[in-house]
């Protein structure tokens, strides 16, 4: 077992406003660079979990009804509190989820402004006046909180994505109980107890449940099977999210999937090849690909394909990996050994079978390089699956037009680029593409807190962020009120 430091923090569940000892005991959380212990952090199990479902829905009623003012003001401060805490944070982002300085300061640039978007929604309208054909009806349709939301936040980008799953539902007037990945459960859970109580969040409005690697199953199934909660939330992998989304429809019980993306780059000749290069190597690369949004494919029309491809590769292999806590490496550890030897095997499954390694294609440590493929058979598992890590493919089209098919020919549709000189045609083409998002003269990565965040196909259903979040986390109600006596009736 790994040796564990005199000073290392033992943190407790977040429920009911109270940090409490879990049932199972803890595991360790430990730094995927280095393998020291991060922390101690409790072992969750089902009981917990509904521990903190009802400390959730006891808060609700009281909670659903407090003032937009005073919602504001707790979003607004709690921005202000994670603000103060920047280099702790993204020191702690480094050392529990190998995330560089640079990824670790774009999270906590981001994030501050995602919550003081949400505190908006405070007072975004809750309803409408519908024509009604009944005399003297005054017919309304009037949204209100659901109850309690559950929330599953994944680790790749441990403080963004897990406040992306609570800001929406809670502002709206929800309760949440938010339950992070085993390999984030600090900086992409635990942190958010501690910041919310500070900005003055009632006591149950915001639950934190953790649990240690293989042992999401029992919580998982308690956040769907309970009937209090009546919306749920997950950002993760396909596989997962199917079994979710499968879960849910048994319990006729809403949910909103964000899930992975084979998401592909178009570069096309009239691009200014300098800027179309800087953006492929950011969209693939930051967070050593560890990213949903990252760039996996890139297709590049013929007669600019070679000087891309080489400029390309030879800027992937200037990319330094290693430490993540030294602030010019870019390319950090994989989260863990089942990661890296994932990406290894496909790599070495793809070159097995006629792929060229244009660029890196090497383990270093924990580590794998940034690493440029071309010539990629369409039989190899990389052709088809995402492949979370610092791996792209190079191929190269005779039209914009095949491009766009190739694009297309995928089961996820989360996000895409194209470059071009020509907008008018660069938004013509981002139309034809099977993707949730699509950006003209920008990477696959580009995302801001108040835009509807989703994918179609296998990258899920749903949309974060913006005025689609009042659908996902409020119920529509109609309801009329009828003037004197009414309409008259046939018996």
């Amino acid at each position: 077992m790994t040796s564990v430091q005199s000073d290392v923090h033992e943190y407790q569940h977040f429920i009911g406003g109270e940090w409490t000892a879990g049932e199972g005991g803890t595991f360790e959380d430990v730094d995927p660079f280095t393998g020291d212990v991060v922390a101690l952090v409790p072992r969750g199990t089902r009981a917990d979990a509904e521990r903190a479902i009802a400390a959730a829905a006891a808060a609700f009623p009281a909670w659903s009804q407090t003032v937009p003012a005073e919602r504001q003001r707790i979003f607004l401060k709690a921005a202000d509190v994670l603000e103060s805490r920047l280099q702790e944070i993204v020191s702690l982002l480094a050392r529990e989820t190998g995330a560089s300085f640079g990824f670790g300061m774009f999270q906590m640039g981001f994030v501050p402004n995602l919550l003081r978007q949400a505190a908006a929604l405070a007072y975004a309208p809750a309803g409408q006046i519908i024509p009604s054909d009944h005399p003297g009806t005054l017919a309304m349709g009037l949204r209100k909180p659901v109850g309690v939301v559950a929330a599953i936040a994944p680790w790749n980008a441990a403080l963004i994505l897990s406040a992306r799953s609570i800001a929406a539902p809670l502002v709206l007037g929800n309760t949440v109980v938010l339950k992070p990945s085993e390999l984030s459960p600090v900086v992409g859970g635990l942190i958010w107890g501690e910041i919310f109580a500070e900005a003055g969040l009632p006591a149950g409005v915001l639950n934190i449940v953790t649990h240690a690697p293989g042992e999401a199953g029992p919580i998982g199934d308690e956040l769907v099977e309970n009937p209090a909660v009546r919306r749920l939330n997950f950002t993760g992998s396909t596989e997962t999210g199917r079994r979710l989304a499968e879960a849910c429809g048994r319990q006729l019980k809403r949910v909103v999937l964000e899930l992975g993306g084979h998401n592909p780059l178009i570069v096309l000749a009239d691009a200014d090849l300098d800027y179309a290069v800087n953006a492929s190597i950011f969209g693939a690369f930051l967070h050593q690909g560890q990213i949903c949004m990252s760039s996996r494919r890139i297709f590049v029309e013929r007669p600019i394909a070679d000087e891309f491809t080489a400029r390309f590769a030879e800027k992937a292999k200037t990319l330094k990996a290693g430490d993540p806590k030294e602030q010019d490496t870019i390319i950090g550890p994989l989260i863990n050994e089942s990661a890296l030897s994932m990406v290894k095997g496909r790599v070495d499954e793809a070159v097995a079978k006629g792929a060229k390694v244009l660029a890196g294609g090497e383990a270093v440590g924990p580590c794998y390089q940034a690493t440029v493929l071309t010539d990629v058979p369409q039989d190899s598992d990389f052709a088809h699956h995402e492949t979370f890590g610092p791996v792209v493919s190079v191929e190269t089209v005779d039209s914009a037009e095949e491009a766009v098919a190739r694009a297309n020919a995928t089961s996820y549709g989360l996000s895409a680029g194209i470059f071009t000189g020509d907008t008018n045609r660069g938004f013509a083409l981002a139309l034809e593409l099977d993707s949730g998002i699509a950006h003209v003269n920008d990477q696959s990565v580009g995302d801001e807190p108040q835009m509807p965040f989703g994918g179609v196909k296998d990258s899920g259903f749903g949309r974060f962020g913006g005025q689609a979040v009042i659908d996902e986390f409020t119920e529509l109600r109609w309801i009329t009120v009828q003037g004197g006596s009414g309409h008259p009736f046939p018996f």
